[in-house]
């Protein structure tokens, strides 16, 4: 016998790269720890400038996203109406969509193919897919998800100001006496920004905060001046505003005169608009219309924020057009504490915007229509000609896929059919589509679902990248651990199309533009010969040299040793700019910005008499976008578990509506059924739900069925923030719910499949302490078929011997417990399932059950177990609920120190502190 002594466990190595949150455009700095092969945790960047080491919750959990059974790791192809995918390697995918499209182009015209990428690419990807599309393949169809929340920014910039170029900086919001915070719910969109203005207020109390909003968001918490408008009459409170700015003599006449033009006819517009008119308008207080209009008036320095809620509009353009007069009119602009400062919703939409990568634009913020930047760029790519006319943005793309004028489509890590208006059709468009390709990381989203060939993409901390962020910082990300499989970055995947398109345009005998080159192969291999990152971006540096964001004194290197630097940051720099036309001089024909004077004219689809409620979507805190990324983290589902819709108490009681019962709601396109959340602080008529949940959560709360593909006719931008509405109580004689400990991912796609069959479900993953697991919610006119449930036990994982049934098929109740150890492992409760929150405590706490073992299908929570109510979360970071914060409050707590310092509440990464607030305001008043 030999003896052999145990070895100590060797921990692994702790390795750290930097990089950037993927998540909104406010571009935190992440350390990503990792041992070679796999993300193993995160922390802010205390060096980036962006959050100083701070993140949000989303960002502080990035590490437990970047796994599981969901990522693509390969080429995959399926059948038309098959569930089941084929993998392919690289040659055979490339090449069978090379083919394709060659035939296509070949056939009927470049202008029948089309490209849908994405905010998230990097700045490499964004380039290289841009000229793919207008040099390579000569086609101007090529649109981002960017278009649903920027573009109207884009078109506002450029109409007042002559150039998209945000002029601010975040460390204006250390400066600014006035912060006009307009459609923009700061605390929950961008957190970390909104640490930066609560820490603001704190240190200067005086800064006057003034809110504009349809619904009293959390960031109203923190308002001096709160304005409920009603949803599309931001233009009418702007020319309001400067209405009473000029009876006030508070405008910079000698900025006026030296700096802008459009004055004479902008004056005459707004004088129609009195506040009397303006306040009725908007549905406010005259008083309230004065009092902001003198704070930013009246301030040395107006700052003013803004995002989806001005953006997300048939008239956006309008809205930011009439936004930045304010400033022109004041002279707040190009000082410190002062200026337009739009609020990027992706992490690299500015880099879009940058490289051209919109069906408008070229790289270098130069112009399609414009013959000189079309010229300029052709000799830069060495190719004859660019086409002259711009592409479709994405509403028409989509439509015009479905009148069969565009072929075929390639999507790039975005999720058209969750994220897009007017959902139904966008699902008939890839339905009509000869053939859709999807570029992803992952399996599962509802695109997917349309889609005949899936390219595996490598995803945030598995590639080199350069991005840009809502205050033009440019960083360079480090590569982290390899991709999954043989997924590959997207612009390598762009390169390799390109290659072999080459070769099958060859095959064709497709005519080549010019002697040039000897074959479009040839071409192919001139016009993408790049061997990494750095190569792209040096050729995409060229391209901004002279402009407006110049970055030709850039590179890897300065990125690397002096860190994240901002344009524009011209060759010879030592540093790159902070604010924009300090000088009064405007990239304009005049050098001089412009007035432009929009009239009002109010939402694309009014309340009627059939649909006579407005409903607005947004976000919540701790989810973002389609949920591809966030959804796989249960501590994020604490606040919010399922799609709901808010709604105030007096529209509540009129239809019959109590709390947490579901409710239908209706619009011209659709409908959805939806979870009610009574809410005070919304205004009366009014509706609110979140925009994230999709097929794979909440099949039957889809909102953008809802939406209407009313679009901006300058930006293209639909109309997100306003769709006419009818709610009416639904009900459904069956409920059920199933409880689920986490052990495979198999089980939680089974849950979905399972979702898919009901009226109603709601799918959501439930955290506490170390134990995960997921609550499937369902409804239905009729008990399930016993066949059916048996189908759905296997599935599950539930049938096997440590199991405890009841049934009673008389009154339709079915249950089934799963104990391992004296340990609830899942349950299923169906027709009766007013124990759930009960038992769902006892699954995450690993409660002993033996003793409970009696009542554990008791149709109610035994009276000596107290009553068992589940309460809301509020701090992701720390799981302190809603109840557990109230009680500390009436012990004593309230202020956010005390509240921190007690549960620990809010003293982590902060997402809750504005909520942490409104529950105390309300503890308060209720005490009252």
């Amino acid at each position: 016998m030999t003896l052999i002594r145990p070895q100590p466990m060797q921990s692994p190595r702790r390795l750290e790269s930097k990089s950037v949150c993927p998540y909104c455009g406010t571009g935190c700095g992440v350390i990503i720890e990792h041992d070679g092969q796999q993300i193993i945790g995160v922390h802010g960047d205390p060096a980036h400038p962006a959050n100083f080491g701070q993140l949000c919750s989303k960002g502080s959990t990035l590490h437990l996203s970047s796994t599981g059974e969901d990522r693509a790791r390969e080429p995959l192809q399926r059948q038309r109406g098959s569930e089941d995918w084929s993998p392919m390697n690289w040659p055979q995918a490339l090449t069978q969509m090379a083919q394709a499209w060659a035939d296509i182009i070949h056939t009927q015209g470049p202008q029948a193919v089309a490209f849908y990428v994405s905010g998230q690419l990097p700045t490499e990807d964004y380039y290289l897919v841009n000229k793919l599309a207008k040099g390579f393949i000569g086609t101007n169809h090529i649109d981002t998800n960017s278009r649903l929340c920027m573009a109207s920014a884009v078109t506002g910039y450029k109409s007042s100001l002559g150039m998209d170029s945000v002029p601010c900086s975040y460390e204006d919001l250390d400066s600014a006496d006035c912060l006009f915070i307009v459609g923009a719910n700061v605390a929950y969109a961008h957190p970390i920004l909104f640490r930066r203005i609560e820490a603001a207020k704190l240190r200067r109390p005086k800064l006057q905060i003034i809110v504009a909003d349809p619904r009293r968001t959390p960031t109203a918490a923190i308002a001096d001046i709160f304005l409920p408008i009603l949803p599309g009459t931001d233009v009418a409170l702007f020319h309001g505003i400067l209405h009473i700015l000029i009876w006030e003599g508070l405008l910079n006449r000698a900025f006026i005169e030296a700096h802008t033009e459009g004055w004479e006819e902008l004056k005459a517009r707004v004088q129609n608009y009195t506040p009397q008119w303006v306040a009725e308008t908007c549905a406010i207080p005259v008083a309230d219309l004065r009092a902001a209009a003198m704070a930013f008036g009246q301030a040395p320095a107006a700052l003013s924020l803004w995002c989806q809620g001005l953006n997300q509009s048939s008239h956006g353009t309008d809205k930011n057009v009439a936004l930045i007069n304010l400033h022109l009119a004041t002279g707040q602009i190009g000082r410190p504490g002062a200026g337009p400062f739009s609020l990027t919703g992706q992490p690299n939409a500015m880099g879009g915007r940058e490289t051209g990568g919109m069906p408008t634009l070229l790289p270098g913020h130069r112009e399609v229509v414009n013959p000189e930047h079309r010229a300029e760029i052709a000799a830069l790519w060495g190719v004859e000609r660019l086409h002259p006319q711009p592409g479709y943005t994405a509403v028409p793309l989509f439509q015009a896929l479905e009148r069969g004028e565009i072929e075929t489509i390639w999507i790039t890590c975005t999720n058209p059919v969750l994220s897009m208006p007017d959902q139904t059709q966008v699902q008939r468009a890839l339905e009509k589509s000869r053939l859709v390709i999807l570029q992803d990381s992952y399996l599962d989203t509802e695109t997917a679902a349309y889609a005949d060939i899936l390219l595996a993409a490598a995803s945030w901390g598995e590639r080199e990248a350069v991005i840009t962020n809502s205050e033009r910082r440019i960083t360079h990300l480090q590569a982290a651990v390899p991709a999954p499989g043989s997924a590959l970055p997207d612009w390598v995947i762009f390169r390799n199309f390109a290659f072999a398109l080459g070769v099958a345009l060859d095959a064709l005998d497709h005519p080549m533009p010019s002697t040039k080159d000897a074959s479009w192969a040839a071409r192919a291999q001139r016009m993408f010969d790049f061997a990494d990152s750095a190569s792209i971006f040096l050729e995409y540096r060229e391209c901004t040299r002279g402009r407006d964001l110049d970055i030709t004194g850039l590179d890897f290197t300065v990125l690397d040793e002096q860190g994240p630097q901002q344009w524009p940051y011209p060759q010879g720099a030592q540093a790159g700019q902070v604010r924009l036309y300090a000088d009064g001089v405007f990239p304009t024909l005049s050098g001089r910005a412009r007035f432009r004077s929009p009239e009002y004219l109010g939402v694309a689809e009014e309340i009627d008499a059939r649909y006579p409620l407005r409903l607005t979507t947004g976000r919540l805190r701790d989810q973002w976008h389609s949920m591809s990324r966030t959804g796989k983290v249960a501590v994020l589902f604490t606040t919010d578990e399922e799609a709901f819709l808010e709604i105030h108490p007096g529209d509540a009681q009129r239809l019959n509506l109590d709390s947490d019962v579901l409710a239908k709601v209706s619009s011209r396109r659709g409908n959805n059924i939806l979870r009610v959340r009574i809410n005070a602080d919304l205004q009366p008529g009014l509706v609110f739900a979140p925009m994230h949940f999709g097929r794979r959560y909440a099949p039957a709360a889809l909102c953008n069925q809802l939406t209407l593909a009313a679009i901006d006719p300058v930006s293209g931008e639909p109309e997100f923030k306003h769709t006419a509405v009818r709610v009416e109580s639904v009900t459904f004689p069956w409920q059920g719910t199933i409880l689920h400990l986490q052990d495979e991912d198999a089980h939680f796609h089974a849950a979905q499949r399972i979702a898919r069959q009901f009226p109603y479900a709601s799918l959501s993953r439930i955290r506490q302490g170390e134990r995960e697991g997921f609550i499937l919610r369902l409804a239905a006119k009729q008990a399930p078929a016993a066949s059916d449930i048996h189908a759905w036990d296997r599935a599950l994982g539930m049938d096997g011997i440590d199991i405890l049934d009841y049934d009673d098929g008389r009154r339709g109740v079915r249950k089934r417990l799963c104990i391992h150890g004296n340990q609830l492992y899942a349950a299923r409760l169906f027709g009766e399932d007013a124990t759930r929150d009960w038992l769902r405590e006892l699954l995450l706490s690993a409660t002993n059950v033996h003793s409970y073992r009696h009542a554990l299908f008791a149709p109610k929570v035994p009276t000596d177990m107290g009553a068992w109510v589940r309460s809301r979360g509020v701090c992701a970071c720390t799981g302190i609920d809603e109840r557990t914060l109230r009680q500390h409050i009436e012990a004593g707590a309230v202020t956010l120190d005390q509240i921190a310092q007690t549960c620990g509440a809010g003293g982590e990464c902060g997402s809750c502190k504005p909520e942490i607030l409104d529950i105390i305001r309300l503890v308060r008043q209720e005490v009252s």
